[in-house]
């Protein structure tokens, strides 16, 4: 075997390095995005509560002569405010799709998002390159490699729906990601053990990756239903609203329609994972299947996924419910990757740390 180029090596590590850097500063303007616009659609809706309150005292005093305040008309319906607020102050409608209204620093913070998984591609084409191989055989590798398809899955989404208000917690979950990496599951770039020289690496695995960056985006998007889901009930019940930043995002209905759809996708490839990691298996011990800790791991977040879409789509499993079920589901994802990687030993100990 050719030996490692520890130079690519070395500049592997610088990138991610930079990339880190540059996804901390987009972190930021994703975070001040939100406060900063999460002020301004406040604004608003004090503006259209007051000319609500207007014309509810002015229809009490049967009055026909009064002067609105500027730009709103008289004929407004109820539903109207919430336009206006959408409208004026940018923030996602149901649909998800971009208004016309320019946002500073979330333009800036996509950009910056661009420019780190740009980066963060460089670290794990030159991991691959140092090592002769893909980069993807150790928890180090998956770990990077992972962020990086986060990212990049992020930004395509980004480019049909305005999904911007994800921008914080799912930029902060990759620097997670890259941190556990290089903190945690620190490996030098070296050759593969013998079991995994098979092209079935790159099959199985680059599946399994790309499955559980879209499981990543599915569960900050659950999380934010549940915040979504109880600020609602919050407002529904008359209390101020405790969770101001939350404006900028779509009510809890639709950003759980969205993780569904999400998570439907994943669920397909983690059941070509469970697959293809089978044929794999039959070629480098002689069976399909054996009960190892990681090969059991891998059908309880299938069985999980499938429950959550069986639940959601045959047994009306929404709201909560349903988040939590896709919040769990990628729980054992992490639990597989971590725990599972770290303390039992098994065909697939060589997946660890030391790998």
């Amino acid at each position: 075997m050719p030996d490692t180029n520890q130079t690519l090596a070395e500049y592997s590590v610088l990138f991610v390095l930079l990339a880190g850097i540059v996804y901390v500063v987009a972190f930021v303007a994703f975070a001040w995005d939100l406060i900063q616009n999460s002020r301004t659609t406040a604004t608003v809706q004090a503006a259209s509560t007051a000319a609500a309150q207007q014309r509810v005292a002015v229809g009490a005093a049967g009055a026909s002569d009064v002067v609105y305040a500027a730009g709103y008309d008289p004929e407004d319906r109820a539903e109207r405010p919430s336009t206006a607020h959408i409208a004026a102050a940018g923030t996602a409608d149901d649909e998800m799709k971009y208004s016309g209204v320019r946002r500073q620093a979330a333009r800036v913070a996509v950009v910056l998002t661009g420019l780190a998984a740009a980066l963060h591609v460089c670290a794990v084409v030159m991991r691959g390159l140092a090592a002769g191989r893909v980069p993807w055989g150790n928890m180090y590798e998956f770990c990077t490699t992972g962020g990086a398809v986060v990212a990049v899955v992020f930004l395509i989404v980004l480019t049909r729906r305005d999904l911007r208000f994800l921008g914080t917690f799912v930029i902060g979950l990759v620097l997670v990601m890259i941190t556990a990496a290089s903190v945690a599951f620190w490996t030098p770039a070296g050759h593969l053990v013998p079991a995994l020289q098979s092209y079935w690496l790159i099959i199985h695995v680059s599946i399994a990756v790309m499955s559980a960056s879209l499981f990543t985006l599915t569960f900050a998007m659950s999380v934010l239903q549940l915040l979504q889901s109880r600020r609602e009930r919050i407002l529904a019940a008359g209390t101020k609203d405790s969770l101001p930043f939350m404006r900028m995002m779509p009510s809890a209905l639709s950003l759980e329609n969205l993780a569904y759809r999400i998570n439907a996708i994943g669920f397909v490839g983690w059941t070509l994972t469970l697959m293809f990691g089978s044929i794999w298996a039959e070629k480098a011990w002689g069976r399909f299947w054996g009960w190892d800790t990681k090969e059991v791991w891998t059908f309880v977040i299938w069985v999980v996924y499938a429950g959550y879409l069986h639940a959601r789509a045959t047994r009306g499993w929404t709201g909560t419910r349903a988040a939590w079920l896709s919040i769990v589901g990628y729980l054992c994802v992490v639990f597989n990757f971590t725990i599972v990687n770290i303390y039992f030993s098994g065909l697939h100990s060589y997946a660890g740390v030391g790998s």
